[in-house]
């Protein structure tokens, strides 16, 4: 590999800073929204599936014992 110098280094490492295409307020905003609310619609989800477990189960184990 070649060894570069602390000054170039720092000089690449801004130019390709540079060329990152930053988000705007709003689409942070959004994508935010929209990962809690999946985030939302997953814990109700997974919770709805422990419940009918747990249901299925106890009527399970009451019947039996």
């Amino acid at each position: 590999m070649a060894k570069t110098n602390p000054f170039q280094f720092i000089q690449q490492v801004r130019s390709e800073v540079a060329k990152v295409v930053w988000p705007t307020r709003r689409e942070v905003l959004l994508t935010t929204g929209m990962v809690v609310a999946m985030a939302a619609l997953t814990a109700v989800f997974f919770s709805l599936v422990d419940l009918a477990i747990r249901s299925g189960l106890n009527g399970i184990l009451s019947a039996f014992g």
